[in-house]
């Protein structure tokens, strides 16, 4: 199976390093955050038809209620509902073709458990009655349970092998199977965190990023 080299960065390059990146490397897609209860800035807010006419496939995310750590935690049924029309206004806004998928970022490992099985559900519910497809971000520990609770949502894991910093690193960067996640049938997986990489912009600028693979060069494609 063909893997689609991709990455994420929560703070956005500015398009002069993402022409440079595309030009000079084979990164094929990149992570779209989307303003939400637990990513407030907005640099990525209007870069999506700018980054398409570039080359660029997207994943949209939306980084949601969380059961620990930093971010908003109003992990019920009632807010899933609410962050789902969130999502989907902010799919609109950014001119995404009607069906193309989201993703909701949830950061925890382990268990998948109530109350967040309930705003998950209700979330991806949401987004789907919308006219959406939703995907779900989440570590490979639980991706499984969440895929089986969300039938037909996306899934994209995490399962990386440290969260060191490492690098520098150069392209061609590594395309390996997406299932090598843990999850067969998994749309997209970051398998580095925290690397650093040639930016391919003015002075060589280095990136932190993380390194992720996708099934298809676009992970946001209906």
């Amino acid at each position: 199976m063909t893997s689609h080299a991709g990455f994420d960065i929560s703070e956005f390059p500015g398009l002069a390093t993402m022409a440079a990146l595309k030009a000079s490397t084979n990164l094929e897609w990149v992570v779209q955050y989307l303003v939400s209860p637990s990513h407030h800035a907005a640099d990525w807010t209007g870069q999506r038809k700018a980054l398409a006419a570039q080359g660029w496939g997207l994943a949209p995310v939306f980084v949601g209620q969380q059961v620990s750590g930093p971010g908003a935690h109003d992990v019920t049924m009632l807010a899933g509902t609410a962050d789902g029309l969130a999502a989907c206004a902010r799919m609109i806004a950014e001119g995404y073709p009607a069906g193309s998928c989201v993703f909701l970022d949830l950061e925890n490992g382990p268990p998948f458990a109530a109350p967040q099985t309930e705003y998950v559900r209700a979330w991806v519910a949401s987004v789907r009655a919308g006219g959406w497809t939703p995907g779900v971000y989440c570590s490979h520990l639980i991706a499984a349970a969440v895929a089986a609770a969300n039938p037909g949502a996306r899934i994209f894991a995490f399962r990386v092998p440290t969260v060191e910093r490492t690098g520098p690193e150069h392209a061609p960067f590594p395309t390996p199977n997406v299932a090598l996640c843990g999850l067969a049938g998994a749309a997209a997986w970051q398998y580095r965190q925290n690397v650093e990489i040639s930016g391919g912009g003015p002075g060589d600028l280095r990136l932190i990023v993380d390194l992720d693979v996708a099934a298809t060069p676009d992970p946001s494609a209906p």
